[in-house]
C-alpha cells in the first residue's frame, strides 16, 4: 500500500505526494473519494489484474493468428 498525501488541486487534476519520498504525480481528480481535501492523507493500493492481462493477451494472440 502506497501512502500518499494530496497537496492541492489544479483544474481537474489532484497532486499527490507518494510516499517517502514524496514523488510528486499529478492524479485525476475524477478517481478521487468525493470527500477527499487538501492536507488529506489518501492510501492507494495497485495490484496485478491478472484475468484482465490473460484475457488481453488471449485477444491479442488471437489477433495475431488472423
Amino acid at each position: 500500500m502506497i501512502s500518499a498525501y494530496l497537496d492541492r488541486f489544479e483544474g481537474s487534476l489532484a497532486v499527490l505526494l507518494l510516499g517517502e519520498e514524496e514523488k510528486k504525480v499529478n492524479f485525476p481528480k475524477s478517481f478521487l473519494p468525493e470527500e477527499a481535501e487538501e492536507g488529506d492523507y489518501l492510501k492507494i493500493e495497485i495490484s496485478r489484474d491478472e484475468e484482465k492481462t490473460a484475457e488481453a493477451e488471449a485477444e491479442a494472440l488471437q489477433l495475431l493468428q488472423e
